[in-house]
C-alpha cells in the first residue's frame, strides 16, 4: 500500500482559507475543502492501521476521528466561521490504557501532542499522589533519551504556587504544579509535506509509550498498587 502523504494542495486550501475566512469564499471552493478532507481521512486510516501495530487505538476511521473545521461562535472571541488547521485524537482501547494522541495541522504551527490533557479530578488527585511519593520514577521517565529528543519537558497549565495539600518545598513541585499532563513535538511545512510524515508521526507517538504505561498502571490502582477497576 503506498503511504499516505498530506499534499500541498491540503496546506494551500488552508492557507487560502485564512486569507478568506468565510462563508462565501468557503462555498465557492467547497471541492477545495472535500479533496482535502478526504486527503487528511485517508492519511488518519493509515496512522491508525500503523499505530494498531504497537497499541490498541478505538477510533474506527479517520473521519470520525478528525475534528470538524466548523467554528462554534457562540461562546468564542473568534467570530470566524472556520477553523483554519485540521486536527484529530486518537484514543487507546480499554479503560486499562490511558493516554490520548492529538495532531494539529495549519501552515505555520503544525504538531502533536500526547498525554493527558484535562484529567478528572479524581485522576488529578490521583496522578499528584503518585507525584508525591515518586517523583524520582517520574523524572527518569521524564528525561530518558527518546522523550528528552522528541519533546522536551512536561507541557501543560500549571498552579501558580502549589497544589493544595502539598508542600510548595517538595522536591517535585514542578510537577505537582502542573493540571496538564502531555507532551509535545512541533512540526516545519516542510515536515508536513514530507513523504516520512505518516512514518515520523507513528515513531513519536511509539516513543512516549513508557510515559503511558507507568500512567496506566498509576490511574488503574490506588496508593496501594490494588486494582480500581
Amino acid at each position: 500500500m503506498p503511504v499516505e502523504i498530506i499534499h500541498t494542495t491540503t496546506f494551500n486550501f488552508l492557507q487560502n482559507l485564512a486569507k478568506n475566512n468565510n462563508r462565501e469564499w468557503f462555498n465557492d471552493h467547497k471541492e477545495q475543502y472535500i479533496i482535502a478532507h478526504e486527503n487528511m481521512c485517508h492519511f488518519i486510516d493509515q496512522l491508525i492501521m500503523e499505530m494498531n501495530k504497537h497499541d490498541e487505538i478505538e477510533n474506527p476511521s479517520g473521519k470520525k476521528s478528525l475534528y470538524r473545521i466548523y467554528n462554534d461562535v457562540r461562546f468564542s472571541k473568534d467570530k470566524s466561521p472556520y477553523n483554519v488547521r485540521f486536527a484529530f485524537s486518537l484514543r487507546r482501547a480499554t479503560q486499562y490504557k490511558r493516554g490520548g494522541y492529538y495532531m494539529h495541522i495549519k501552515p505555520g504551527n503544525s504538531y502533536l501532542a500526547c498525554g493527558f490533557f484535562s484529567p478528572n479530578p479524581e485522576d488529578l488527585k490521583r496522578i499528584r499522589q503518585d507525584i508525591d511519593f515518586n517523583y524520582e520514577e517520574w523524572n527518569r521517565i521524564l528525561h530518558t533519551k527518546s522523550i528528552k529528543q522528541h519533546f522536551g519537558s512536561l507541557q501543560g497549565n500549571t498552579v501558580a504556587t502549589s497544589p493544595r495539600g502539598f508542600d510548595i518545598d517538595h522536591p517535585g513541585i514542578d510537577l505537582l504544579r502542573h493540571k496538564q499532563f502531555f507532551l509535545r513535538h512541533d512540526f516545519s511545512d516542510s515536515d508536513v509535506l514530507s513523504k516520512d510524515f505518516l512514518k515520523e508521526v507513528n515513531t513519536l507517538f511509539k516513543s512516549v509509550r513508557p510515559y503511558f504505561d507507568y500512567m496506566s498502571e498509576v490511574l488503574t490502582t490506588n496508593t496501594n498498587g490494588e486494582s480500581i477497576l
